[in-house]
């Protein structure tokens, strides 16, 4: 079942799947995805985003795991530092995945900030009992390619030095292909719905080994 926090943007929409308060408990725990808008549904209609599909995986898999999106458009690695702790006492989850960090970087904020945060958050969910998914982005070229690489890098350089795992660009096969700009919405920043499959395609392999106990 996935459950949106309360408060969470268009939680009312899916009221009717649940909440945080009353949504069963799962015997194969919880996994809590903090993300920004790539994960928060952002242009699409609501159910179509890869957050979505990865529940209606599990469903179809018969894997008895609960999935909350707790994912803000325009959010930042310092917005979901601020969040994650209460999240892990409200939903405590076996595994979290975090999906921040573009908005870092469209920002223009500093690297060495941004790295900051993803380590805090990757050692705050390790001490809370929860696995770890880092889930990585990229920068267009126009950054210039020296930043590219860096803000490309941080993310698994977290990953390694915290123990957790990695997804290294949630675009992959998307903003890298062909037909890129057929994939996109119209502010070519956000993913249009038939990209999402992609999306959870990438994420699946590394996210699935650590659903089994």
């Amino acid at each position: 079942m996935l459950v949106l926090p309360a408060g969470w943007p268009f939680a009312s929409a899916v009221r009717a799947q649940g909440s945080a308060a009353s949504a069963p408990v799962k015997r194969g725990g919880t996994v809590l995805v903090v993300g920004d808008s790539l994960s928060a549904e952002y242009g699409l209609a609501r159910g179509s985003g890869w957050v979505a599909l990865l529940d209606q995986r599990l469903a179809r898999e018969k894997i008895d795991v609960a999935v909350v999106n707790a994912s803000i458009s325009g959010d930042t690695t310092s917005g979901g530092r601020s969040r994650l702790p209460a999240l892990l006492k409200q939903h405590r989850p076996s595994v979290v995945v975090i999906e921040l960090g573009g908005n870092d970087a469209l920002r223009g904020l500093p690297l060495a900030m941004t790295r900051d945060n993803l380590t805090e958050m990757a050692r705050t969910a390790r001490a809370a009992g929860a696995k770890l998914l880092i889930v990585g982005m990229q920068v267009p070229p126009n950054y210039g390619r020296k930043y590219g690489e860096e803000f490309a890098g941080l993310f698994a350089a977290v990953a390694k030095a915290e123990g957790a795992a990695l997804v290294p660009f949630l675009l992959a096969g998307i903003a890298d292909a062909p037909d890129a700009d057929m994939l996109f919405q119209a502010d070519r920043i956000h993913p249009k719905e038939a990209a999402h499959p992609k999306m959870l395609a990438n994420v699946w392999p590394v996210l699935a080994p650590l659903l089994k106990r």
